[in-house]
């Protein structure tokens, strides 16, 4: 996914019309988006604030410095150009400037005229020009220069992960179907967690099995063993149909049986499976049973005491055996 970063462009305007152009130029050479206020003049507070917004909602501030300090803010006595420069460092923008040596400025100066220098506020320039040296900047001669400059100041940034920048629509994934299966997903985890939490309630209520019982409960296993389930391919996630144990079978349903299973509308065909091929065997031998259910046409399979004292019995051998070994 190709992003543009966003680059506002900084600088007085008349006397660096050319390389303003040469940054713009430069900037979608390079595949990202030149922002700047071209099309506002300097005078009011509430262009500032608009010029503000713009450095906000952009990924790169850059600068061009050259031979004018430019319109000056009358609340602050500070150029609207430095006051740009200093609201991006105070957001930690990424930024970079380029700024036109002594030689090329007088050069510009005797080409084109004083318009280029700077009479009202020399001192200001000055020190306005040793603040920006001070951060990350280079020095021009000629347009060329300021080109290099943005494409090697763009190349690194555009590494730069934690810039947003602008990405194209038919780039983007929809997100929507991945948000309704995750809520989907979240909504299955509770519903499960709440049938476990439900399920080691019941099975720490049933009464502990007697010795008779265990006796019982012995040969039951063995029996349940021995007895074969072919769980459906399309249950078992392979090609081709799968045999397990029906105690096996019974271990995996516990939870759903325990909470009791429906032949209701719109059952899945995991819950047709217990339903239909798992609860019948088991309730052979009463540990499942299957009722209808009071003021609806459907029934429910669901795990008798004695069911769920045989799955405390299997709990309990599990345990003693990861404790012997």
């Amino acid at each position: 996914m190709k992003r543009k970063l966003q680059v506002f462009i900084s600088s007085t305007y008349l006397d660096l019309m050319e390389e303003r152009q040469a940054a713009v130029s430069a900037i979608l050479k390079a595949g990202h988006i030149p922002a700047g206020m071209e099309l506002f003049t300097a005078g009011d507070r509430s262009q500032l604030d608009t010029i503000n917004s713009w450095i906000d909602e952009s990924d790169v501030y850059m600068l061009i410095l050259g031979g004018r300090y430019g319109a000056v803010e009358p609340l602050s006595n500070i150029s609207y150009t430095e006051l740009e420069f200093d609201y991006a460092a105070s957001q930690n923008k990424p930024m970079f400037a380029v700024v036109i040596k002594e030689d090329a400025l007088e050069k510009k100066i005797r080409a084109h005229g004083t318009s280029h220098s700077e009479k009202e506020n020399p001192k200001e320039l000055k020190l306005f020009r040793e603040k920006v040296l001070t951060r990350i900047s280079s020095f021009f001669e000629d347009v060329k220069d300021i080109k290099l400059c943005v494409h090697e100041s763009l190349a690194g940034y555009s590494a730069n992960r934690e810039l947003s920048g602008w990405v194209s629509g038919n780039e983007i994934v929809d997100s929507k179907p991945l948000i309704e299966e995750i809520n989907k997903l979240s909504g299955e985890n509770t519903e499960l967690k709440a049938k476990i939490n439900q399920l080691e309630h019941r099975l720490s209520a049933a009464p502990a099995p007697s010795k008779a019982d265990s006796e019982k409960f012995v040969e039951l296993e063995s029996i349940l063993e021995k007895t074969l389930v072919t769980l459906p391919k399309a249950l078992a996630g392979q090609d081709e149909d799968v045999e397990i144990t029906l105690l096996r079978a019974f271990d995996v349903a516990q939870e759903d049986l325990v909470v009791g299973v429906t032949n209701s509308m719109g059952m899945s065909d995991y819950q047709q499976f217990i339903f239909f091929n798992i609860s019948p065997k088991l309730q052979i031998h009463g540990l499942v049973d299957n009722e209808k259910v009071s003021g609806v046409q459907y029934r429910r399979a669901y795990v008798t005491p004695l069911g769920l004292s045989f799955l405390a019995y299997l709990k309990k051998s599990k345990m003693e055996a990861v404790c012997d070994s």
